[in-house]
């Protein structure tokens, strides 16, 4: 049975409450006030689904006693209570994570409507839970010791209220960082709103922030809400935040000391609830020392520094990513699911990755689209290893022979590529003879038997 705790130090209400919800059939019990409240969900916290929290309480406040049940293990989901509340504490209550704000007096349908809510999205987030915990984290995939210390720290992170910059390196999964610390928090059932500060020209990224008012500026036909307003009781994830604008920075810092804001050209003061998760790829202290990033606002966004791993300190996990990619894309495509050969697998494991699990995901979804074999072999694997990335980058551990003839390997492909597939067009770009160049494609499997010098090969070098 569905057990809630009302908290009221009026008697009559308590009694009334109980009777409301017993018709109702939930198990119902009452305390008069914060203090003992927080005594009997700290002995069972996990028995109780939802509080009912009435403001106006004797010594312990009604706000203080929701900010001490949100900090607990399980907290309940809680519903304040008030007969003269004002907008300053309905935007305390919803800050520290109440789910809804009743005014007094109550009514039965109104309550119950709001109590319903609640509990429906506490069930939501209870299935999250459990998925998060079967997932390692939202799409966190891995067992790697750096990652489980990243869905540690995301965890403890995630479910309060505190600002977060994650850091790490392009393509390490930053933003699924972002969303899995929202899916895991108390703004869960709000939006989660993104903005890339480094894709938006310096000149609209105020106005992408906090919006505008029709007119404010040339080609301001129509008032327009910023990501601000949008991300109202959820969070956002300010992506790129190292590439602010130093002007952009100081607008940025005012409005998350004081939690409000104007929209540009408008008058109208605006009250803000958004969680503010940021991130970037940069070296924010060095940024600071050379006057390229504002202290104060990294000390006001960097409440909790997240550390996001770069693939090749997982390497336990690459091999799982990538069969979870093909997967993924064999089923987004209608194919047959794919799988890795050992000797795949054991390359892409000695692999540096300099573009981290993105330039993995584009890896596997590539071999999808482009291959017909159920199984990656070693000779699908090995030329996109090289392509894109300095020798240096690219080349896999091993010995140098191996190391040396994936080189050569993908110079040949990328002449043949250049050359349509022309055999004698390739040779002479390489400065081959085409006997040479012959005898290699045929080392490399590049070219059927029987087939001569001046035959076109396909332009990814595959017969």
């Amino acid at each position: 049975m569905t057990r809630i705790l009302i908290v009221d130090d009026e008697a009559n209400i308590r009694k009334l409450l109980r009777g409301v919800l017993s018709d109702e059939g939930y198990d119902a019990e009452d305390v008069g006030s914060g203090e003992e409240a927080i005594e009997r969900l700290r002995a069972h916290s996990e028995a109780y689904d939802a509080v009912l929290l009435d403001i106006a309480l004797p010594g312990m406040t009604g706000v203080d006693t929701l900010a001490t049940i949100r900090g607990l293990a399980t907290p309940p989901v809680v519903l304040m209570m008030s007969g003269h509340g004002t907008r300053e504490t309905a935007f305390q209550c919803a800050k520290h994570g109440a789910f809804d704000y009743i005014e007094k007096p109550l009514t039965a349908e109104r309550l119950l409507v709001s109590l319903e809510r609640a509990l429906g999205w506490r069930r939501d987030q209870i299935e999250k839970a459990e998925l998060v915990d079967r997932l390692g984290g939202p799409q966190l995939l891995g067992e790697s010791g750096p990652m489980k210390q990243l869905v540690h720290e995301v965890r403890r992170a995630g479910s309060s209220q505190a600002r977060i910059l994650v850091l790490g390196e392009n393509g390490t999964g930053k933003e699924l960082v972002g969303r899995a610390i929202h899916q895991i928090s108390p703004r869960a059932a709000g939006p989660f709103v993104r903005l890339n500060c480094a894709a938006i020209p310096r000149d609209l990224i105020e106005s992408e922030l906090f919006g505008h008012e029709k007119g404010a500026f040339t080609g301001a036909v129509a008032q327009k809400r910023g990501k601000f307003e949008l991300a109202n009781r959820g969070t956002l994830f300010l992506d790129e935040i190292g590439d602010m604008s130093l002007d952009t920075q100081a607008k940025l810092l005012r409005v998350l000391e004081e939690n409000e804001m104007e929209r540009v050209g408008g008058t109208e003061t605006l009250r803000l609830d958004a969680r503010v998760v940021a991130a970037t790829n940069k070296n924010l202290a060095a940024a600071i020392q050379k006057g390229a990033f504002r202290e104060d606002l990294y000390f006001r966004i960097a409440v909790i520094t997240i550390h996001v791993p770069p693939l090749r300190d997982r390497g336990p996990d690459i091999v799982a990513l990538a069969q979870h990619f093909l997967q993924l894309y064999c089923t987004e495509n209608g194919r047959t699911v794919k799988h890795l050969a050992p000797g795949a697998a054991a390359l892409l494991g000695q692999y540096a990755w300099p573009g981290n699990v993105r330039e993995l995901r584009n890896m596997m979804e590539r071999l999808v689209i482009m291959l017909d074999e159920d199984t990656v072999d070693v000779a699908h694997v090995r030329p996109l290893l090289l392509t894109g990335s300095s020798p240096e980058q690219a080349a896999p551990a091993g010995s140098l022979r191996d190391s040396l003839e994936g080189y050569e390997r993908g110079l040949i492909e990328r002449a043949l590529a250049a050359s349509s597939g022309n055999i004698a067009q390739a040779a002479r770009g390489l400065g081959l003879d085409r006997a040479n160049l012959h005898r290699k494609l045929r080392r490399f499997g590049l070219i059927a038997k029987g087939a001569t010098d001046d035959d076109e090969l396909d332009p990814s070098g595959v017969r």
